[in-house]
């Protein structure tokens, strides 16, 4: 199958489907099921990150208890992971860009990136008990979707500030979830803040979460097992790209293109 059609649709695979005739009790029962345990998870793990975060030099404990959550939630949902190329990711700034297929996308970038990375959130999620408070204090970026221009070059100065300090940011440059498991064209914004802060920019792609949750799912689709890939392409450096103007645009293109090539791969 080529980049297009893996990149274009994941709805026909096994158990997303699956569901569709299932009673409304069995729906709430596989919620409980999944997001109790889950809910317990990120108290634990974010009760650690509030009290031992503070007391560890960068906030190494709350590093630690992001993907020590990450991973534990991954096997309670019974995701595994398939990573290939953290061998290709330098020290240091950078930024990731990846696409975004679904709310599980999370958990597994948080399980399997290497680095001290921060996450660029929705500033909603800044105000959520726990969740919201472990992502202030370990320093990720909250943005407003809805903001004005001058929002925006406030939070790309933040994305710089991430870079800058030497840490890795990963952003989601589709703006969004996919609505239909789709790979759609990347936005700027990001691409911004690896060029001013002059570090790499590594390219991620991430297939298989939409067809375990949908952007309209309250769970996930139940059954042994299942698999996601990860892939981190080669680092696309500032100084390889041309001067003047259209640098945003070529970095923007290069690393769309690189992602949708990562589809057709092993």
């Amino acid at each position: 199958m080529g980049a297009r059609g893996r990149s274009d649709g994941v709805r026909g695979r096994a158990g997303f489907t699956s569901g569709r005739d299932e009673s409304a009790a069995a729906k709430r029962l596989r919620w409980l099921r999944q997001w109790v345990p889950f809910g317990l998870r990120t108290l634990y793990y974010g009760g650690v990150s509030l009290t031992l975060g503070p007391l560890t030099r960068e906030h190494g404990a709350s590093t630690w208890a992001m993907k020590a959550w990450a991973k534990s939630a991954l096997a309670g949902l019974k995701i595994g992971v398939d990573v290939r190329g953290e061998d290709r990711v330098p020290s240091g700034g950078l930024v990731y860009a990846s696409n975004h297929q679904s709310l599980v996308d999370i958990l597994v970038l948080a399980a399997v990136l290497p680095g001290d990375f921060k996450w660029v959130a929705k500033k909603s999620l800044m105000k959520v008990p726990v969740l919201g408070w472990h992502l202030k204090l370990s320093g990720h970026v909250g943005v407003d979707r809805g903001g004005d221009r001058r929002t925006a070059v406030d939070s790309i100065a933040k994305f710089v500030d991430v870079v800058k300090a030497g840490k890795p940011l990963l952003i989601f440059p589709e703006g969004t979830r996919s609505a239909d498991g789709k790979l759609k064209r990347f936005k700027n914004g990001g691409f911004h803040a690896a060029l001013r802060g002059d570090v790499p920019l590594v390219p991620v792609m991430i297939d298989g979460t939409y067809s375990l949750m949908s952007r309209e799912a309250a769970s996930m689709e139940e059954s042994e097992i299942q698999t996601v890939r990860v892939r981190l392409g080669h680092p696309i450096y500032p100084a390889d790209l041309p001067e003047g103007a259209e640098r945003v645009k070529a970095l923007n293109e290069r690393a769309f293109q690189a992602v949708r090539a990562m589809f057709d791969g092993p």
